[in-house]
């Protein structure tokens, strides 16, 4: 990829190239780019995230959840390299620095550290809603410029929502009711789903 040197730091090179695919404008592809950097931002962040909550579940139904966590690990992991090639291919730099993940989202750390696995999927459920919707209105915004992109993303909000399913069957009831419903922040959807399991 051609870039162009920052006289300001001659160590620091642009993020931007040159080309985007053939028949693209490149305007287009730095647009679809950079609507894919706020994606791998929040996969990277997820990434992480379900690790940590793999570290710290408690309780009763620890080893089901458990255990349950660490497969969708990979294959967030796997969006994650999707997504950053698929930056690079339109002709962009990815950035997954944790700094720049950080500088860059626009929710707030995960809460919870050690806790019961109610807790954990009640969090994670408003986690998982946060992220799908956004990954719904990357995949509308990239349906008229790029088809490629919005076909990557559809195939991962297959995934992401078939996982939510997994954490949502652990917080619904047999009326087909969620423990969290109607919380807006992992801390009041995990105090919900901590009482409906008591």
């Amino acid at each position: 990829m051609t870039t162009t040197a920052d006289t300001s730091n001659p160590t620091r090179r642009s993020v931007h190239g040159t080309y985007t695919i053939p028949g693209m404008h490149p305007e287009t592809g730095r647009k679809v780019a950079q609507m894919l950097q706020g994606r791998l931002n929040a996969l990277n962040d997820l990434m992480l995230t379900l690790k940590h909550v793999h570290w710290n579940v408690v309780g009763p139904h620890f080893i089901a959840v458990h255990e349950m966590i660490d497969p969708h690990v990979g294959e967030v992991r796997g969006m994650v390299d999707e997504t950053a090639e698929r930056i690079a291919t339109l002709g962009e730099s990815p950035m997954g620095t944790p700094a720049y993940v950080v500088e860059n989202r626009g929710w707030d750390d995960y809460t919870l550290a050690r806790a019961t696995t109610n807790e954990h999927l009640g969090a994670l459920d408003v986690v998982y809603s946060g992220l799908i919707s956004d990954h719904r209105e990357a995949q509308r915004a990239a349906a008229d410029d790029d088809p490629v992109t919005e076909d990557m993303l559809i195939g991962q909000l297959r995934q992401l929502e078939l996982f939510q399913w997994f954490i949502r069957a652990h917080l619904e009831n047999a009326e087909g009711n969620l423990a969290t419903s109607g919380a807006s922040s992992e801390d009041s959807a995990a105090t919900r789903a901590s009482r409906a399991a008591d």
